[in-house]
Parts: structure tokens; C-alpha cells; sequence
């Protein structure tokens, strides 16, 4: 199990949000800069310890209407080769030193983390609190079993999402902006054999409930 260190992180993870989410092209933020709170999110473990799995929910109040994003980060120990367009940014961690803050979604170990928590191997952690399941996390798979070997993740952005491929000839799509589902109960598109559903903090104080993440048959369009 991962071990949550309380302590200063320079600059923060939401400093280093702040400048990177107006580049990605699903930001529906205006011309000012980003006003970023946390408001849920939960971990995955690695499992050889090495690397920082989580999946983070900011909401950003800077333009006319609230806007919640899902932002996937890995935290390594060292620079990740080939993945330099990914790079959110670097921080001093007060206990683990240097730290490469990466888009997620470019890091093969969170995405074969994210595959194995769809199909129910491993169980998503709390975001704060070290050795705690995260219970509000719910997840779905209908289909054969996934291929586990190491893969080349191939993560592209759109106005959406990221959608990347994944072994078994299948899609993975990220919502990054997060939408309450009616009555807070998920529905999944026709073509999902799988899915990620989590809650979030939205701005009055009470917690909402979505799609964080589909696993859909066939390759991307």
C-alpha cells in the first residue's frame, strides 16, 4: 500500500495545475488564470512502490460557471524516458526530494493500474489516508479477460477527453470535464464494457457523482 506523506510540497500541485490545465485542449477556462480548488480524487498503488498513482478532481471558479476537471498525475523519482510532452511539471516533495509530476494518461504504469481496477484486481485507495480503500470508488467489466503484458500508451487529447488505446482491441476514455450524472447514478454509453465512477465536492457543499472513466469495445474513430 501507498504511504500518504503529510508534508510541503514547492510549488504545490495545484500551482503546477494552474499553469499547465489552460494548455490542454479540453480547459473551457477563460483568458485569466485558473482558480483551482481540490475537491476529490482517489490513489492506486503501484505495485513495485516506485511510482504515484492519482487520479485528482479540481474544480476551477476563474470563469462565468464552475468547472471541474479530472486530471490524472503519476509522481516519479526520475525524469520518465520519452515522456517529456507529458511533463505537468517537478516539485520538491519535504520527504521523497525531487518529484516528476507527469499527465497520467501518458504513464503506463497508472494506465495498467487503471485497467486492473476496471476489471476488479486491484481497489482504489483513499486520496489522504494511507492503507484506506477508497469505498465511494465503483467500477464495472464485462468482457474477457485484458492483456497485462507492458504497452506503449498512445493517450490522445480532445475537446472531451483523452481517449487511448488498450490491449484487446479496445478504447479507454477519460472524461477530464466531470458532469453530475442524474440522481448521481452513472449511465454508460451502449458500447462500454467497463467503467470508473467516483464522487466529488461541487461548489454548495454537497458531493456529486459521475463517469470518471469508460472502457468501450473497439478502436477509437
Amino acid at each position: 500500500m501507498a504511504v500518504i506523506h503529510h508534508t510541503t510540497v514547492k510549488p504545490t500541485k495545484l500551482e503546477l495545475l494552474g499553469s499547465w490545465l489552460p494548455s490542454r485542449p479540453w480547459y473551457s477556462g477563460g483568458a485569466s488564470a485558473p482558480e483551482l480548488a481540490k475537491v476529490g480524487g482517489f490513489r492506486l498503488d503501484d505495485p513495485q512502490g516506485e511510482v504515484g498513482i492519482e487520479f485528482m478532481v479540481v474544480t476551477d471558479t476563474s470563469g462565468t460557471y464552475p468547472a471541474t476537471y479530472l486530471v490524472p498525475l503519476t509522481y516519479r523519482g526520475a525524469p520518465l524516458d520519452g515522456a517529456e510532452h507529458a511533463l505537468v511539471g517537478t516539485m520538491e516533495h519535504g520527504v521523497l526530494g525531487q518529484r516528476w509530476a507527469y499527465d497520467g494518461c501518458h504513464d503506463p504504469v497508472l494506465v495498467a493500474q487503471l485497467l486492473a481496477l476496471i476489471e476488479g484486481r486491484v481497489q482504489a485507495q483513499d486520496q489522504n489516508t494511507s492503507n484506506t480503500p477508497d469505498l465511494e470508488v465503483t467500477r464495472s467489466y464485462d468482457g474477457d479477460g485484458l492483456v497485462h503484458a507492458d504497452f506503449t500508451t498512445a493517450a490522445t487529447d480532445n475537446q472531451e477527453g483523452t481517449e487511448l488505446p488498450v490491449p484487446r482491441d479496445a478504447t479507454l476514455r477519460l472524461y477530464r470535464v466531470l458532469r453530475p450524472s442524474p440522481d448521481n447514478a452513472p449511465v454508460l454509453p451502449p458500447e462500454a464494457t467497463g467503467h470508473v465512477a467516483a464522487s466529488w465536492r461541487i461548489p454548495d457543499g454537497t458531493r456529486a457523482r459521475g463517469l470518471f472513466v469508460v472502457l468501450q469495445s473497439g478502436p477509437r474513430a
